[in-house]
């Protein structure tokens, strides 16, 4: 009989919480929907390093995106009314941001406004837009998952490609969330939070996608949300509910659980440090930024 082998478990540190001056313990339209009516100060997501190595944030509830310092010095961007989740750079000076209130918007980074980048599609507002990622070929990939969930499997997945036409890839998904490409961008891995697990996309050489299977289940209160691979091809998940971040082999065997100390809330990571071998993990609840280092680094992640 064959046994896998256990996971290593090992812990995050706390690396960087939110300072006190951006906390706001007021009731929120989003935190109403999406948290039970609890007063949420923060919840912070989206991360992702610039080449300098400032780390940004988004703060869904309040409309900020924060950037943090290598000294770990928290100063604040950009405030609009939005409610911003997932970043990605479009280049070296704008942010480009899955908002669940406009759909996706642009940052200037030096100026801080922020400005549509595609609000609707044929008119039609989009239901939530919640994580996305570029591929070398400069196709924005973006999840729709507004409040689908296993009693509504209408949740989509789109590419946006360079030159302006937007596909529809899946549309039957139970509220899909993080996106991540494998290092050669003919799979994507789709977070489906409400069902549990992360779904393996192959992109096939048409611009259609085939065979799309279920790739890890997990358990728990919530499922599966941010995602990022390393240069292996090994897969990393956020799993709020748990405080996991999951790391997965080619077969989705796990290897490697990081658990967080302060919560249960890790929703989305990005690497960073000089040799991108380090974790950074949002725990949305408490405001808190984690870090743990990994065995390998992070895979390139691209522009427009």
């Amino acid at each position: 009989m064959f046994f896998l082998q256990a996971p290593q478990v090992e812990s995050f540190e706390i690396w960087s919480p939110m300072p006190d001056r951006f906390r706001r313990a007021e009731r929120s339209d989003w935190a109403d929907a999406n948290r039970g009516g609890a007063v949420a100060d923060s919840f912070l997501e989206g991360p992702v390093f610039d080449r300098s190595g400032n780390l940004y944030v988004t703060d869904i509830p309040w409309g900020r995106v924060f950037r943090i310092g290598p000294d770990r010095e928290w100063s604040l961007m950009a405030e609009y009314d939005g409610e911003p989740n997932g970043m990605k750079f479009l280049d070296d000076g704008r942010l480009l941001i899955t908002d669940y209130k406009n759909g996706l918007m642009e940052l200037d980074i030096a100026s801080g406004a922020v400005t549509p980048y595609l609000a609707r599609r044929n008119s039609e507002r989009f239901k939530g837009v919640n994580d996305l990622i570029f591929d070398a070929q400069g196709n924005l990939y973006f999840t729709d998952q507004g409040q689908s969930g296993l009693h509504d499997p209408s949740g989509r997945l789109y590419r946006l490609r360079p030159d302006g036409q937007l596909d529809c890839l899946l549309d039957n998904v139970p509220s899909p969330n993080g996106v991540a490409l494998s290092p050669d961008g003919k799979v994507l891995y789709l977070a489906v939070t409400r069902g549990n697990c992360v779904w393996r996309v192959p992109l096939m050489a048409d611009g259609s996608v085939s065979k799309v299977s279920q790739f890890f289940t997990s358990y728990g209160p919530s499922g599966p949300d941010g995602l990022a691979v390393d240069s292996e091809g090994n897969l990393l998940v956020c799993n709020p509910g748990l405080g996991y971040v999951w790391l997965l082999n080619h077969r989705a065997e796990p290897m490697t659980v990081w658990r967080s100390p302060k919560g249960m809330s890790t929703t989305n990571l990005a690497f960073g440090g000089e040799d991108r071998r380090s974790v950074f993990c949002t725990e949305s609840v408490s405001g808190t930024i984690l870090t743990a280092r990994a065995p390998h680094a992070g895979t390139t992640l691209f522009q427009r």
